[in-house]
């Protein structure tokens, strides 16, 4: 397991120089495996000093490891130490800033009573004034019941908020786009959709996320029937969009073509759904989606979740039956959402040539990417330490930007798709590689490529309806 800055520690030294060198400080960290960051000498005082050690761990234990070796060594006294992470979350990582002055009778006056009931008079006789004159112009709700949390599952809402704390730092930081957190303490959908619409008039658009599938689906499909207001679930569209991202520019790599490719999908949840419905709209015809019984195929529908069978009944024309490792073989494309280390190096093996392996698990891929890296041409993970990182913020930033200026009512699966399309213009052909062919998280670019296309989607593209594969010949 490699070091990584989610694991990064400050240890506080009292160093006796008599006694001890720096050099032997940076001999122990070496020998527990850590990455120093950096040291600084804090006070110095007649042979004594005080030194500020950071170093990336690769775990909590690693880090108790560093300070038990720390401590053996002659003359050095570990003060304290600190995890990074844990102090960046100290008081939460958002806050609320005024935009108006408020230095006097006249600016509170006109921020609040009495000049706002002037503004209230406004909105009351025209309630489309709000999206101009109140926060909903340029903020949204980032929902969640705790229940499908990172890789950590069902964890509950308090523990889901730094999630959803994160997910609004994103949106300011990429999208200029202001975004609350809303963490609800029932799993009941019913009450889910009602507290939803309940808060809904206070925001220009609905970021759900880290629900549980199938709950999920309901959840977002009454939502964007009975709002006024873009609904997204991110899990499923944002996954999914950059994934179709990544795959466009792959494909443009390798010489071939969606509409002709073979992709076998790992994990039909909410994210696997999403991204099956979206190259379906991008013209892939051949994919098949394998659950924890194998393929779904629409000769074997019985007792489906409705969303479940839909993906049975529009596709897999071949009808294919078995186990993901039967179905890899000549496969062109694996696309994995589901669990970590279900397949090896010698699965992949079984693919076709110029092969691509999306192992998008996390903390851990469905494939080693080393291992798979052997045998196919493109590998990308959802990790950051490994190349080619599919990353949803490469797309939620910039989607909310585009909807919020256009006072977008409702996403369609085209302004998805456009978004998708947008991400994957960012890099030329001239720049294009194997490991590269999705840009990176901090690439200025891409929410402007996205709102932009966003945008245009509204104003001058029509609405288009996934497609349906009936007619295609088996290969």
């Amino acid at each position: 397991m490699r070091t990584s800055p989610s694991y990064t520690a400050s240890y506080r030294l009292e160093v006796d120089e008599s006694v001890s060198s720096i050099a032997s400080i940076i001999d122990a960290v070496a020998a527990t495996g850590a990455e120093v960051k950096g040291m600084d000498v804090a006070d110095s005082d007649r042979g004594r000093i005080t030194i500020d050690l950071t170093c990336d761990m690769r775990d909590s234990a690693h880090r108790r490891n560093l300070k038990a070796r720390l401590d053996q060594l002659p003359g050095v006294t570990t003060r304290s130490v600190a995890d990074q992470t844990f102090l960046d979350h100290i008081g939460g990582k958002i806050e609320v800033a005024p935009k108006v002055p408020l230095r006097n009778r006249d600016d509170l006056s006109r921020a609040y009573t009495p000049g706002v009931a002037r503004v209230c008079t406004a909105i009351h006789d025209s309630p489309q004034k709000a999206h101009l004159l109140t926060m909903k112009a340029n903020t949204i709700a980032v929902v969640s019941d705790g229940t499908a949390v990172l890789g950590l599952g069902d964890i509950g809402p308090a523990a889901a908020l730094p999630v959803m704390e994160g997910k609004a730092v994103l949106f300011k930081k990429f999208g200029g786009v202001d975004a609350w957190p809303v963490v609800l303490d029932t799993k009941d959908t019913e009450e889910i959709i009602r507290i939803v619409k309940a808060i809904a008039p206070a925001y220009g658009g609905i970021n759900l996320e880290d629900i549980s599938a199938p709950r999920c689906f309901e959840i977002e499909e009454r939502l964007r029937e009975e709002l006024d207001i873009p609904v997204f679930h991110d899990d499923q569209h944002g996954t999914a969009i950059v994934v179709l991202a990544a795959l466009l520019n792959a494909l443009k790599l390798v010489g071939k073509s969606i509409e002709d490719v073979r992709i076998v999908v790992s994990g039909v949840g909410a994210a696997g759904s999403a991204i099956i419905r979206l190259l379906m709209a991008q013209g892939a015809r051949d994919i098949v989606g394998y659950g924890r019984s194998g393929a779904l195929s629409g000769d074997d529908t019985e007792g489906m979740h409705p969303s479940r069978r839909w993906l049975a009944e529009h596709t897999n024309p071949r009808h294919v039956h078995g186990t993901l490792k039967e179905g890899l073989e000549g496969a062109d494309v694996f696309i994995g959402v589901s669990h970590g280390d279900i397949l090896t190096g010698d699965d992949v093996a079984v693919m076709g040539p110029d092969a691509i392996v999306f192992a998008l698990a996390n903390p851990t891929p469905e494939v080693d990417p080393l291992e798979a890296a052997k045998h196919a041409r493109i590998v990308a993970t959802g990790r950051s330490d490994y190349a080619n990182q599919i990353n949803n913020v490469l797309a939620f930033p910039g989607l909310f930007r585009g909807l919020l200026d256009a006072k977008v009512k409702e996403i369609t699966t085209e302004v998805l798709r456009v978004a998708a399309v947008a991400i994957a213009s960012v890099i030329s052909d001239d720049e294009l590689g194997p490991n590269y062919i999705i840009p990176g998280v901090f690439d200025e670019r891409v929410p402007r490529a996205v709102s932009r296309a966003v945008r245009q989607a509204v104003h001058d593209l029509p609405t288009i309806d996934i497609p349906v594969q009936e007619d295609v010949a088996p290969r």
